[in-house]
This record gives C-alpha cells, structure tokens and sequence, in this order.
C-alpha cells in the first residue's frame, strides 16, 4: 500500500483530500487538527503504521507496519433540524461499523458489531471505531471517525494486553488481505450510509449485525456495579437496549464495556 495505489484504488470516491504516512502516531490526531485547519468532507488520512492510536476512554492501540488498515475520515456537517444537529458519538461509530460490516460480507465473513464500538468475527474483536469531533465554540465542525482493522497476521495486539480475545482478517480467511482494497470498499459503503443516518435505517442495519443480540450480557458504565440483561436492541438514537427483569432499560453511549455473561 502505497500514495500511488491509493489514489488509483480510490479514484473513483468524492474525496476531499487524502494523506498518507508510513507511520504515524494517531490517524485520529492527524485528522482532528487537519479538519480544525480547515480540511474539506470527506478529507482521509491513513497511516501504514500507527504507533499510538487511541480506543475509547483513552486506550492506546498500535499497529505494526503493513498489517493493520488503520484510517480517520473528516465528515462535515450536513443541514439538519437544531435538534438533528447535535454530534452523536454513537450514531457516528454505528455509520463506520456499518460500512465495516458491509464490505466483509462479501469477502465471506459474518461481522458483528460488539456495541458500542468494535467489530467481531466468530466472537473476536477484528476491528475498533472512535467517532471524536472538532467544535467552532458551540456549533460541530467536523466529525472524524477512525477505524482500525487486524487486517493481517502481526496485526493483532499482545495477548497479554487483551481485554477482549482478538482474531484478524488473514486467520478468519485463511488468506492475506489487500487492504486498499478493503479501505474503498469500506469508505464507498460509509458514503452510502451517510445518507441514511437520520431515517432510521442505519440503526435498522446496526441492529441486524448486532452481536449478542438476545442474549445476556453484563455492562460496566464507568465505575458502577456491572448491569446485567440481555440485549434487546438499539434506540433511535444508537444507545442500547437491554431487558432486565423483564423490563428495557436503556444505556447511553459513553464510558461504557460490554461483555457476554459467563
């Protein structure tokens, strides 16, 4: 993966910019302070090695050169309703695990998404999604939304750092993976799903590719005693829904784990 192959694989996508490192400490980080100089939609940074890319609540993830596909997209508000207008970390991270999603079905695998935020095969995490976004006072400049995917062997974190088993795309396959390919397959499938964010069938989507839907879970919020019920599904809003004795209850996106009950 190259600048050169980039451009020709993605030649066909409206992109407002793109660059490209051989390594690189945050895609994210590069991302949020191109869109803050005034980077154009659809502006994407990728890196062929990160060294200090950043999960949720500030967990470092790295990714060694020429095994991860590890990216952050700049999204520019659309025109939309005051109540519309609003940055929505979940809906955000629920449009890239979508496009995630739908770009390795075709290559044979069955994803789903671990709410809020990770991508599974076979009950293992294959990839992450971080939805941060740039403010002008109070009004949403831009959203980037970062993904990163084990997309080849060496990809994966030490085992001894795992929170969460983890697998990547070369093991599921069997094979290894291009992964520019991957990255216009994922970014065509975000384009198209950007247009659907408000009508309710991105969510409709989300909850099709949900993991562990029906069944019980337990979810930690920040410090508080784990909340355990099982999954009923999303709400319009992306926050989840559980069933616990016998009534829903929903939990917002945020500080938030979710694991399957033992």
């Amino acid at each position: 993966m190259n600048p050169a192959s980039l451009h020709k694989l993605l030649a066909g996508l409206p992109l407002g910019g793109l660059r490209y490192f051989d390594s690189l400490g945050s895609t994210n980080d590069e991302a949020l302070a191109w869109a803050a100089d005034g980077a154009r939609d659809l502006s994407l940074v990728i890196a062929d090695e990160q060294t200090s890319g950043r999960g949720r609540a500030g967990r470092k993830w790295s990714a060694p050169p020429a095994t991860a596909l590890t990216f952050s997209l700049i999204l520019r508000p659309v025109p939309a309703p005051p109540e519309e207008a609003e940055f929505n970390p979940s809906l955000f991270t629920g449009l890239g695990a979508a496009a995630l999603a739908d770009a390795l079905k075709p290559r044979g695998l069955e994803p789903r998404i671990k709410w809020p935020n990770d991508v599974l095969l076979d009950g293992k995490k294959v990839a992450g999604i971080l939805a941060e976004a740039v403010w002008t006072g109070d009004a949403l400049d831009a959203a980037v939304i970062g993904i990163g995917v084990n997309a080849r062997a060496g990809s994966n974190p030490p085992d001894e750092t795992l929170r969460f088993p983890a697998t990547n795309l070369e093991a599921e396959l069997g094979r290894p993976v291009e992964r520019g390919e991957l990255l216009r397959d994922i970014l065509s499938a975000l384009i198209g799903w950007r247009a659907k964010m408000r009508g309710g069938e991105l969510i409709k989507a989300w909850e099709e590719n949900l993991a562990f839907r029906g069944q019980e879970v337990r979810v930690w919020q920040g410090s508080e005693q784990p909340l355990a019920g099982r999954v009923a599904g999303l709400a319009s809003d992306g926050s989840l829904l559980l069933l616990v004795n016998d009534k829903i209850v929903t939990v917002q996106f945020g500080e938030t784990r979710l694991r399957p009950a033992l």
